[in-house]
């Protein structure tokens, strides 16, 4: 495994980092590395250390609405370096998951942003905007000015025998001033008016992993996300070891709480920890361990024991003593200071 040196105390130990053996870090982009126009805090500088160090850092994300040249500019601007190659979006897949349903050169309607119409239109489709074109795909996509008559427009021409591809089913999108609504909402609404689901080609589906596994020409790939229900269900359904960062959708209590098909492979409470020591839960008599925190299973009660229960330490071992409990997490009493939020 790769080691980090860290001096401390005037001595020099070694540390294992979670970086590891991987060969590339997949990283989210909502949520990880941004939350809207803002950067997150310390996601900037973890990423430049890790590029400084030889790491390879690509960008999946399930919002198709920006072209790759959009979301490289921003995160240029915050200080990161970044090519538009890196960029995974759900777009690029949803197009080749719709170059196998019609022929090449067919009519497609776009419910979407910019970055969406310029994959469509790369992948060889003619774009149109209205059913009376009687186009063989919709494909749909997150933009904040998608509107009604969009959303009808693909009613209609589904209804017509379109065949209907969306990049992703997220039910929100975390912004600057809080938590809204995302492509999920927008999806939802045309299902309610033609009564079928479309063919969903971003996380938690594995096609987007393996579109980003082709393009970095990676077999040993380490994703991080913020959301269980689609980052970490997606990975773990690729077969990718995946990392949960709480500076998103997805919160201790979530975590706690995660099914068996999202539970992350690490936790981390941001991306700075990528860089640090990473400490793994160790199974004790009545628990586990995990630093300087323990956590027990007390008759159907979840308390720590020692430590700090507000510390990602302690929450990492907490996760390990419910989810092999046997036990659904609604069945144990667990300390709320273990998922709390601190004042």
């Amino acid at each position: 495994m790769d080691l980090l040196r860290v001096a401390v105390e005037d001595q020099v130990v070694v540390a294992k980092t979670i970086w590891n053996q991987f060969d590339v870090l997949l990283a989210d982009l909502d949520g990880v590395i941004y939350e809207g126009t803002q950067a997150i805090g310390g996601a900037v500088s973890s990423i430049n250390d890790l590029q400084a160090q030889g790491v390879r850092v690509g960008y999946v994300t399930n919002n198709s609405s920006r072209k790759p040249e959009t979301i490289t500019q921003q995160l240029q601007g915050f200080g990161i370096s970044a090519k538009p190659e890196d960029i995974i979006s759900s777009g690029q897949t949803a197009v080749e998951l719709l170059a196998t349903k019609i022929p090449a050169g067919s009519k497609v309607l776009v419910v979407g942003g910019d970055g969406l119409r310029a994959r469509v239109t790369a992948g060889g489709f003619e774009i149109v905007a209205s059913s009376d074109d009687n186009p063989a795909a919709v494909i749909q996509g997150f933009a904040p000015d998608v509107s009604w008559r969009d959303l009808a427009e693909a009613s209609y021409s589904i209804e017509k025998g379109a065949v209907w591809v969306a990049t992703n089913n997220d039910w929100t999108l975390p912004q600057e001033k809080g938590v809204a609504p995302g492509n999920g909402t927008l999806v939802s609404a045309v299902h309610t008016a033609v009564g079928q689901l479309p063919l969903f080609a971003g996380k938690p589906e594995p096609a987007i992993f393996e579109t980003a596994l082709k393009v970095f020409n990676s077999t040993k790939a380490l994703f991080v996300g913020d959301r269980l229900e689609t980052d970490i269900l997606g990975a773990n359904r690729a077969g990718i070891p995946s990392v949960l960062v709480l500076t998103g959708i997805s919160s201790r209590k979530d975590a706690l709480a995660a099914s068996m098909e999202e539970r992350p492979t690490f936790i981390i409470g941001s991306l700075e920890e990528l860089s640090t020591s990473y400490d793994e839960p160790e199974q004790t008599r009545r628990g586990w361990r995990c630093g300087k925190a323990s956590v027990e299973l007390l008759g159907d009660k979840v308390l720590v024991t020692d430590g700090d229960p507000g510390s990602i330490e302690a929450l990492r071992a907490a996760c390990k003593v419910i989810w092999n409990s046997g036990k659904h997490i609604h069945f144990l009493d667990v300390q709320s200071a273990l998922y709390e939020k601190k004042a």
